[in-house]
C-alpha cells in the first residue's frame, strides 16, 4: 500500500507572497473601517488622520514583523523581545536593529511602511472625530492603560493567527495577545483562555504559563491577552532529564491512570475524529492504519494523562529554576503519557533543524523507548503509544486543514503517512 498525497500540486505562491497576503487580511480586521489602511514606502502619500504608523520589517517584500513607531523604546523591544533568533549572526542582526530603533534611526534604514488612518478614503479626517475601534483601543480599554502593539508575521499555516506584542511607550511588555479570526482560530483561542484558567489553579515547581489579563469577544474576533513570561532572563541549559520532568510535571497537572488504550476516551475520540474526516485517499489509508493498530494494541495497558499538544524549542525557555512554556491551545486531558516528548523530539528535528521530514519521523520511532522511559512506557508500550501519537497528529493536520492552507509540512503523504504506515504494518 502505497501512501496518498493530500495535495495534487505544489502551492504555486511563494512564502512572501502568502505572507503578504496575510499582512493586508489581517490589517484590515485589526483596523477595520471606518480607519484605512495603507502600505507602501516613507514619504509616499498617506492616509488621512493618521491613526499608527509601523514599520514593516524586513520589507514589504518579505514581511515578518510590524513594529509600531512613535516611541523609540517600544520600537526597540518589539524587535528584540520578536523572537528566538536560531544563530549568533541572527542575534547580531536583530540586537543592531533594536538598538537603531532606541536611537530613532530605524525607520530611515527601514522604508517601507503599514500606516492606519482615521477615515476611508471617501471621507475627510478632522480632530473632532472619535478615534476609530481598532484592536488598540480595545486592548487599552481592556487592560486599563494605553497600548502600543507589534503584529508578527508567521508562515502559512492552518491555526496561523494574529499575534500581538503589547507595549507601553517606555517600552515595557504588557504582555501578548492573540487574536481568533475564522472557526479554527477562535476555537483554539477560546481553548487557549479556558486552559490557561484551569492551569493557573496548578501548583507547578517545575515550569511557569501565562496568566490570562484578558479574554473577549472584539467584532466577531476572539481575544485573549495573556501576561508575558520573563523570557528576558539569563537563560540556562536544559537536560533532556530536566525537560523530561517539566514534561512529566504537566503530564500528571490532573492526576493520571492506567487504562487499556483502546477502549480509552482519548482511542475513542481519535476513531470519532477520523470517522468526520472527508473520504480521499489520505483518510483512507490513515483509518486503515488506525484499524491495524487497534488490533495490535488490544489489552495494551498504558499510563494516561495531560499533555501540552504542542511543545516545541521555540515555545519553551528554560531559566533558573524553572521553564517557561507558552502556546497552551492544544492542551488536552486523558492522553498517554509522553506524547509531548515524542512531538517536542520530532518538531526540533523537522522544523528546528530542517531535517528530511520523513527521516524525522522514522527517528521518532525509533527513539521512542528511551524517550517514553521516563514516563513509565515500556519497551513494548512504546510503539504503540508512538504511533498512536502519529495518528494523532495526522489527524490534527487534516482536521485544520495544513495542506490546504500552505503549510510546509501539510501534505502527509509526503513525510508522516509513508513511516506510519510502514511501522504498523510491521506490528
Amino acid at each position: 500500500m502505497t501512501p496518498a498525497s493530500n495535495a495534487t500540486t505544489e502551492q504555486p505562491r511563494t512564502d512572501a507572497a502568502l505572507r503578504l497576503e496575510y499582512l493586508h487580511e489581517v490589517a484590515r480586521l485589526l483596523w477595520p473601517a471606518p480607519a484605512s489602511v495603507w502600505t507602501g514606502r516613507a514619504g509616499e502619500p498617506a492616509p488621512a488622520g493618521m491613526a499608527g504608523d509601523f514599520v514593516v520589517v524586513p520589507s514589504l517584500d518579505r514581511p515578518r514583523l510590524l513594529v509600531p513607531l512613535g516611541s523609540a523604546r517600544a520600537a526597540a523591544t518589539a524587535v528584540r523581545r520578536y523572537s528566538e533568533p536560531g544563530s549568533l549572526p541572527a542575534r547580531l542582526r536583530l540586537d543592531a536593529l533594536a538598538l537603531a530603533m532606541r536611537a530613532g534611526l530605524g525607520p530611515a534604514v527601514m522604508r517601507d511602511r503599514l500606516r492606519v488612518g482615521t477615515a476611508t478614503p471617501d471621507s475627510v479626517a478632522s480632530d473632532s472625530m472619535p478615534p476609530p475601534d481598532t484592536i488598540e483601543t480595545h486592548l487599552a480599554e481592556a487592560l486599563g492603560r494605553p497600548v502600543r502593539v507589534s503584529l508578527h508575521v508567521g508562515p502559512a499555516r492552518a491555526n496561523r493567527k494574529p499575534v500581538l506584542q503589547l507595549l507601553s511607550d517606555a517600552g515595557e511588555v504588557l504582555g501578548f495577545a492573540k487574536v481568533g479570526i475564522n472557526d479554527l482560530t477562535r476555537r483554539l483561542v477560546v481553548d487557549e483562555a479556558r486552559s490557561l484558567t484551569e492551569l493557573a489553579a496548578a501548583d507547578f515547581t517545575r515550569i511557569e504559563v501565562p496568566r490570562v489579563l484578558h479574554h473577549g469577544t472584539w467584532r466577531g474576533l476572539e481575544v485573549l491577552a495573556q501576561s508575558p513570561l520573563p523570557i528576558w532572563q539569563k537563560r540556562v541549559p536544559l537536560s533532556p532529564a530536566g525537560l523530561g520532568a517539566a514534561m512529566l510535571e504537566v503530564a500528571q497537572v490532573c492526576g493520571t491512570g492506567e487504562e487499556p488504550l483502546t477502549t480509552s476516551r482519548f482511542w475513542t475520540g481519535l476513531d470519532g475524529a477520523l470517522d468526520g474526516l472527508a473520504d480521499d485517499d489520505t483518510v483512507t489509508q490513515l483509518r486503515a492504519a488506525f484499524a491495524s493498530l487497534t488490533a495490535a494494541a488490544a489489552g495494551t495497558v498504558v499510563p494516561l494523562g495531560a499533555w501540552h499538544g504542542d511543545w516545541t524549542p521555540w515555545n519553551c525557555a528554560s531559566v533558573r529554576g524553572r521553564v517557561l512554556v507558552w502556546d497552551w491551545e492544544r492542551f488536552e486531558h486523558g492522553v498517554p503519557l509522553g506524547f509531548d516528548a515524542l512531538h517536542f523530539h520530532l518538531q526540533r528535528a523537522v522544523v528546528g533543524r530542517r531535517a528530511d521530514a520523513r527521516l524525522a519521523v522514522a527517528g521518532c520511532l525509533s527513539d521512542a523507548p528511551a524517550l517514553l522511559a521516563p514516563f513509565g512506557i515500556g519497551r513494548d508500550e512504546a510503539a504503540v503509544v508512538a504511533l498512536s501519537y502519529l495518528v494523532a497528529l495526522a489527524t490534527r493536520y487534516l482536521q485544520d486543514g495544513q495542506a490546504e492552507a500552505g503549510a510546509r509540512l501539510g501534505v502527509l503523504g509526503r513525510w508522516l503517512l509513508p513511516e506510519l504506515v510502514g511501522r504498523v504494518s510491521q506490528l
